[in-house]
């Protein structure tokens, strides 16, 4: 597979071979113009409370911020938070000054706000457009591996693999809602969902980390609960970690996207099995970081580069996610594989390879060097080839609609601000619809 070639005027248009396969060419675009954004928020506590703080915070933002640039300013305490870990707590174990785990507390929330008030924002604003789901939930893909390794680095579970798991988890619900969405065309969001509950009690638990320590997570709990000595023995907070988040994901996450898609194609009349075959991408990705973090040949957790690790796979995961919202956009076949995929088989390979090494022969493992290495070689390839499809992609909507992304245009005195947004489609307020 090539590397699409990105527009490099905003009037000149991609090949007619690179638009049809990045689902950017007028037949598929022609779809955005009739798109409309369809929701189910269930949260009790996002429909009757933080829903009049999102309202009431949408009016301090000025009229002439653009609904993207919210997003994308969201995003930015994010990228603040993680260069303040690599300052403070490099070996996402610390402990830090507990000013540090508040920031990642405030950053967190504040992302979730902009998050939840750009769609807002651009009904206010009358710039309401496709891109504005596009962009939003493509900056949620690119947060998830980073959010989270704000997280391991608040309980103090450093650059093993229990961090590794912390910090990689959260792409396991992002794919399943985002292949949900593809097939039933509408956003679900349970009683209990991610960005609501899990992100409050994120913000809980690092918020106990800078008042308490992060050093209460690995405590026996018996130093908390005396009374319930028998039963608790030396188990820490930790111990419960891993089985508390993936009977999260496989009880009450996975099932429901399942049903919802089984729903929506009997409603069709058309096959569900075959599906299953769209789960390719997500288990590339699940089965070879598995087998590049947990071989023993490697050096990426031994050697604390975890963060850069998660930092590549933001990139590779968030197009992956990104092309599939794009195809559910323009109504057009689903993404099976990304070019970014390509590396991540081979470093795993490259960890693993003296598993398949011949008896006698002379090449061993690979150093700590070179592995890290292949790895800053990865992430640039990722940053190019994500920016290069991201532009492309962006300015192609751009161009179709007549619309700009980060800015909002000038407009006569005379004209309502409602009559853009109402010519462009509806854009996502993250399954909130006032």
């Amino acid at each position: 597979m090539s590397l699409p070639a990105p527009a490099t005027h905003p009037n000149m248009p991609p090949s007619k071979e690179t638009a049809k396969h990045e689902c950017v060419s007028e037949d598929a675009l022609q779809h955005l113009k009739t798109y409309k954004y369809s929701s189910v928020d269930k949260s009790f506590i996002s429909r009757y409370i933080l829903k009049h703080y999102w309202n009431g915070f949408v009016e301090l933002l000025p009229m002439w911020l653009a609904p993207n640039l919210v997003t994308l300013l969201g995003f930015f305490f994010i990228l603040g938070n993680i260069a303040l870990l690599e300052v403070y707590i490099p070996d996402l174990v610390g402990p830090a000054p507990s000013w540090v785990y508040y920031s990642f507390a405030f950053g967190m929330w504040m992302y979730s706000t902009m998050d939840n008030v750009d769609g807002k924002q651009a009904r206010r604003t009358g710039t309401s457009s496709p891109l504005g789901e596009l962009f939003d939930h493509g900056i949620d893909s690119l947060n998830c591996t980073l959010a989270s390794l704000l997280e391991t680095a608040a309980v103090g579970y450093g650059s093993g693999k229990i961090g590794a798991f912390t910090a990689l988890i959260p792409v396991l619900p992002m794919f399943f809602s985002t292949w949900e969405t593809y097939h039933t065309h509408t956003l679900y969001l349970g009683y209990f969902n991610g960005p609501t509950e899990g992100l409050i009690l994120a913000c809980t638990f690092i918020c106990m980390s800078g008042f308490f320590g992060p050093q209460i997570w690995s405590t026996p709990l018996v130093t908390y609960f005396p009374s319930f000595a028998d039963y608790l023995g030396d188990m820490t907070f930790r111990d419960f970690w891993i089985p508390m988040i993936l009977s999260t994901f496989f009880i009450a996450h996975l099932p429901a996207c399942i049903i919802n898609v089984a729903r929506a194609r009997r409603a069709q009349k058309l096959p569900v099995l075959p599906l299953l075959w769209e789960w390719t991408p997500l288990v590339i990705f699940c089965a070879a970081t598995t087998a590049w973090l947990g071989s023993p040949y490697s050096f990426i957790l031994k050697d604390n580069h975890l963060v850069l690790y998660c930092l590549t796979m933001s990139l590779v995961f968030g197009r992956m996610t990104t092309k599939i919202i794009l195809a559910h956009l323009t109504h057009q076949p689903f993404p099976y594989w990304t070019i970014m995929l390509a590396p991540m088989i081979g470093g795993a390979l490259l960890v693993n390879h003296p598993y398949f090494t011949i008896t006698g022969t002379t090449l061993g493992p690979i150093s700590a060097s070179t592995e890290l290495w292949y790895l800053r070689g990865y992430f640039v390839f990722a940053a190019v080839v994500y920016g290069r499809w991201a532009h492309l992609v962006i300015t192609s909507i751009c161009n179709y609609l007549g619309i700009n992304c980060l800015t909002i245009p000038n407009r006569k005195p005379n004209e309502k601000a409602s009559s853009n947004g109402a010519a462009n489609g509806f854009r996502s307020d993250k399954g909130r619809l006032d």
